[in-house]
């Protein structure tokens, strides 16, 4: 069974797998970020002929969106030769759960000045399998197969892959399957118990430096809370062969 299955030209049915982990009668927006992706990148090869590739992700999460049918639509919001910024949103009835920006760019050979600065990772072998649904309920952190090192309240380094496909009968590209993953992050390096404190994102965004290659997905997270009832989920995202970019999620603290 997958996340989703298509209804029609753009709308979809979410499965099981996708309920969410604050409340199981609402959709987690893990694979709906991913879903959002795969409309983006299928509305590109439908309008261009030429290579763009995704270099930020933006997801601005309106509300809470039920465990029932979605629609996704997408809109060129800056068409550009070389730069476009492209609008994706995900409603359920008159309302909109989900709205993402998608910058994307022309890919060009920078391969001779490559380089990072970021903390290398161990890979996912030298890590500890850890099951998630310990701390968290729901059918999307039940999906997920993790590999982790905690270090502490708020700070952890791991790996996660799932093996339940993004949309049933319908190939996805690398990044659209890996972008259904990357809201995990806020629930991997707990910072405090999600049974005496609530503390969901309220967006996420991710700035990539190229597109994610193989299986899994490994994360390098540090989670802070203020004083003020504000939060921060902070990753660097890695596959196997290295860094991938980053994701920040901005956290409503509510004890």
């Amino acid at each position: 069974m997958a996340y989703f299955e298509r209804l029609g030209p753009g709308s979809f049915r979410p499965t099981d797998h996708v309920s969410g982990a604050w409340d199981e009668s609402t959709q987690h927006i893990g694979p709906a970020l991913g879903l959002l992706v795969h409309a983006v990148e299928l509305e590109l090869a439908g309008r261009r002929d030429d290579p763009m590739v995704i270099s930020r992700l933006t997801y601005e999460l309106l509300g809470v969106v039920p465990m029932d049918a979605v629609e996704v639509e997408v809109e060129v919001i800056r068409p550009g030769r070389t730069i476009e910024l492209v609008e994706a949103t995900y409603s359920h009835g008159d309302r909109t759960g989900i709205r993402l920006r998608a910058w994307l760019q022309q890919p060009r050979d920078t391969g001779a000045i490559a380089g990072d600065a970021f903390d290398p990772l161990p890979p996912p072998e030298e890590m500890e399998p850890w099951d998630p649904t310990s701390v968290w309920g729901g059918g999307y952190l039940a999906s997920a197969r993790v590999r982790r090192d905690s270090r502490g309240p708020g700070r952890a380094r791991y790996w996660v892959r799932t093996d339940v496909p993004l949309l049933a009968a319908e190939e996805v590209s690398p990044l659209a399957r890996m972008t259904a993953l990357v809201d995990i992050a806020n629930g991997m390096a707990i910072r405090a118990d999600p049974a005496v404190v609530t503390f969901p994102n309220i967006d996420l965004t991710a700035h990539l430096v190229r597109s994610p290659a193989g299986e899994w997905l490994g994360f390098d997270t540090r989670v802070t809370f203020g004083p003020g009832g504000l939060g921060l989920t902070a990753s660097v995202i890695h596959d196997e062969s290295g860094p991938v970019g980053t994701v920040s999620q901005s956290l409503t603290v509510r004890p």
